[in-house]
């Protein structure tokens, strides 16, 4: 398939070079002309365990360069998507399926507004990256990926993004139901990323701190039931289980919000807590907890420009 990857940093590298690596066409579009020039010269080195491998996508600042493709995945920070929404414009076509497998909620409900619903998918997953140097991504974590049809019934578009994915080693599921896996993530995300950014904690120390295991709680939970109140049935036994569970087995991984709270650079605050308390609070479900964590995110990100 000829594939666009619109925003490279370590999720959207990972995906480029080991898209590029199964045999597709992969062409990266990214803002940074630094790391646009290290991929065109010396591509994307890729490290997960033992194993290094060196991919050659090419890359471009200019997406009207490209032509259409026929999937174009958006990987961009939540802050860019209404902007990169213009380079989709340039590689699309009609039959070009875009999809969105970005953190948080409201990104998707952006894409729709801007390019329509045909051929939107979205989608949620669990592998972890994080960028090591210019052109290097360390791919940190394998997991489960869902997407599924932004409106409507047909998952044609869905099972090409699926099949794609797949190819390049990232088991996918389509599912009618992905707004359930997207919040099945956004109350992991909650509860994990706005506390890993405030305490400096890695993932696999987040779940081993005693003194953190109340707030994580107390974060999923109320997350949960903002999707409770929205018609969408989730366990909030299950989702701490599976909490638990991910961050014993993370290691020293960074999550994402720690990457960029480390790197003194904004977060995606608002389409994580922020959009469960706005949720929370269209339906009158309290969420005092993941409100607090947006003001000491915020808090946090203005202190980096005083």
């Amino acid at each position: 398939m000829r594939l666009a990857v619109i925003g490279a940093g370590a999720m959207g590298g990972a995906l480029a070079a080991e898209a590029a690596t199964a045999g597709h066409d992969v062409h990266i579009v990214d803002t940074s002309t630094e790391l646009v020039t290290h991929v065109n010269e010396h591509g994307i080195e890729i490290r997960g365990g033992d194993s290094v491998i060196t991919a050659r996508p090419g890359a471009t600042t200019d997406a009207a360069s490209l032509g259409p493709v026929d999937v174009a995945v958006l990987f961009v920070k939540a802050q860019h998507t209404r902007a990169a929404a213009k380079s989709i414009e340039l590689v699309g076509d009609p039959d070009t399926v875009v999809v969105s497998l970005q953190n948080g909620w409201g990104n998707s409900d952006v894409l729709a507004e801007l390019l329509g619903v045909d051929r939107l998918v979205f989608g949620v997953t669990y592998h972890s990256c994080s960028v090591l140097g210019v052109g290097v991504v360390n791919h940190t974590a394998s997991g489960e990926t869902f997407v599924g049809p932004y409106e409507g019934t047909d998952q044609t578009g869905a099972d090409v993004v699926a099949e794609l994915l797949r190819t390049t080693g990232w088991p996918t599921t389509v599912t009618p139901n992905v707004r359930t896996e997207i919040w099945k993530k956004l109350i992991l995300n909650c509860a994990t990323l706005p506390t890993a950014a405030l305490t400096g904690l890695t993932a696999g120390a987040l779940g081993d701190t005693a003194a953190m295991a109340p707030l994580i709680e107390g974060l999923a939970r109320e997350a949960t039931a903002v999707a409770r109140s929205l018609g969408i049935d989730i366990d909030p036994d299950e989702r701490l289980d599976r909490i638990r569970t991910m961050l014993a087995g993370a290691g020293a991984g960074k999550p994402s919000m720690l990457q960029d709270a480390e790197a003194r650079r904004k977060t995606e605050i608002e389409v994580i807590n922020a959009a469960v308390v706005r949720a929370g609070a269209s339906t009158g479900v309290a969420t005092p907890l993941n409100g607090a964590m947006v003001s000491l995110v915020g808090g946090l990100e203005k202190g980096w420009t005083q």
